[in-house]
């Protein structure tokens, strides 16, 4: 199918932005708040489809959000639609440590006006509110966070880092190699299915807000709201529905919910309750 733009730009809740380093940080951040980072479909056991028929489907009109390889997919089709220069990069992500694994993140980096910019709307926890210059120690302030990029000579890679209380944390390096769809699809495969990644056997879901962020790792919930964070247990079905509905916006059949409780060993017995 051809890319619906005005569908994208309907479920963003947007018009459609100029390409300028304005408009790709309007874009970005009103795709982070909309369409929210999950990875249902690894711990149900599939591997997510990344045509853009699939895509639309699952994304735009569907009522689900998807991990990086979707996230970002659907991200390329509207920057090209809207006459952004993007390109794919494939990262190693870091989460803090000094250097990464395999290339399982999809990112872009997009010309503009002059200047190189990392655009990302798949990261989850920790990733970038705008775009980040592609510029090496420029530190680069935005709601309540601060991110520079670097270049790691031991593996020669180029590093978003994010400030954190103990300090500079790495959440991913790449470098400016040529990526093909093939490597995405394969990547995109490994990712759910692969016992040493975390998509097939955790539940991981994030959603940027304009006063904050909330995040999800199994029975998990982390919110920022104003400067002020807060932690708390799904203990229930009935909670895990209606956060994953009301904070998440996530459109979960019963049988999906079933297997979601059962991954994290809530009670059965409370699924009649969820669904009242």
């Amino acid at each position: 199918m051809t890319f619906n733009l005005d569908a994208y730009l309907a479920r963003l809740r947007i018009d459609a932005p100029p390409a300028t380093s304005a408009g790709l940080a309007r874009l970005q951040e009103a795709h982070l708040c909309a369409i929210a980072f999950e990875a249902i479909d690894p711990l149900t056991g599939r591997v997510p489809a990344l045509d853009p028929d699939a895509l639309h489907r699952k994304l735009v009109v569907g009522g689900r959000g998807g991990y990086c390889f979707e996230q970002n997919s659907l991200f390329f089709l509207a920057l090209s639609a809207l006459g952004f220069e993007a390109e794919p990069v494939m990262a190693r992500v870091r989460n803090g440590g000094p250097r990464g694994g395999a290339r399982t993140h999809l990112a872009h980096v997009v010309h503009l006006e002059g200047r190189v910019w990392l655009a990302d709307v798949g990261f989850g926890g920790g990733g970038a509110r705008w775009p980040v210059p592609v510029e090496r120690h420029r530190l680069d302030y935005q709601p309540g966070e601060v991110y520079r990029v670097v270049h790691d000579a031991q593996t020669g890679e180029i590093v978003l880092q994010r400030f954190a209380e103990d300090g500079w944390s790495g959440l991913y390096g790449f470098e400016r190699l040529k990526v093909l769809p093939v490597d995405v699809e394969a990547a995109n495969h490994l990712c759910a299915t692969w016992a040493k990644a975390p998509f097939s056997s955790n539940l991981m879901l994030h959603r940027l807000r304009p006063d904050g962020r909330i995040g999800v790792f199994n029975t998990k919930v982390n919110e920022l709201r104003d400067g002020v964070k807060t932690s708390r247990e799904i203990c229930s079905v009935a909670e895990l529905h209606d956060l994953l509905v009301d904070a998440f916006g996530l459109a979960i059949g019963e049988a999906d919910l079933a297997l979601i409780a059962a991954r994290l060993g809530l009670s059965a017995g409370e699924m009649a309750q969820a669904g009242a």
